[in-house]
């Protein structure tokens, strides 16, 4: 009996009953912060699995960026390059159509003296406006329709008149 009493001696002691509510309160929550613990690792691997998973699919998608943009200056240096040659190439109709021209100014120059100076001050104006287009001076859309750059009209009246009054003088 004499060891039941000892046993019984330290689980009447107050300190041990404490220490051993305590112990058994400590092994609870370690238990169960070993199972947070278990979770929250779980957690970040699932959680580096998607991130991983997302990493993968933007870099697949940059990558098809990337070469969707390398494809597209490609594209657009070869539409530069085919814009260069056209305009270094005119066509058959062109070239007539500039014959055709050129032979009308022959036959003007013979036919009307007054004719000459006239067309010399519209053809280096014409020609002023064209090279101030081929520099992006003149809008693109001016140029394609053919309007008339502001103070064109009143600058060709007035070296009209001028190349009428010469006219008039001469003769």
């Amino acid at each position: 009996m004499e060891e039941t009493s000892w046993y019984m001696n330290i689980l009447s002691n107050p300190f041990f009953r404490g220490l051993a509510v305590g112990i058994v309160l400590w092994l609870f929550f370690w238990f169960r912060s070993m199972l947070r613990i278990r979770e929250l690792i779980n957690n970040v691997k699932k959680l580096r699995e998607h991130l991983h998973t997302k990493l993968e699919i933007d870099s697949a998608e940059n990558e098809r960026r990337k070469l969707e943009i390398e494809k597209l200056k490609q594209e657009r240096d070869n539409l530069r390059n085919m814009i260069q040659v056209l305009n270094q190439k005119p066509g058959r109709q062109e070239i007539r159509q500039a014959q055709v021209y050129q032979r009308a100014i022959d036959i003007m120059f013979e036919k009307a003296p007054g004719f000459a100076p006239a067309w010399q001050i519209t053809l280096k104006e014409a020609e002023e406006e064209m090279q101030n287009a081929e520099r992006g001076i003149i809008p693109f859309f001016k140029r394609i329709t053919g309007t008339p750059a502001r103070g064109h009209d009143e600058d060709f009246e007035t070296e009209r008149k001028k190349a009428l009054e010469m006219k008039s003088s001469d003769a």
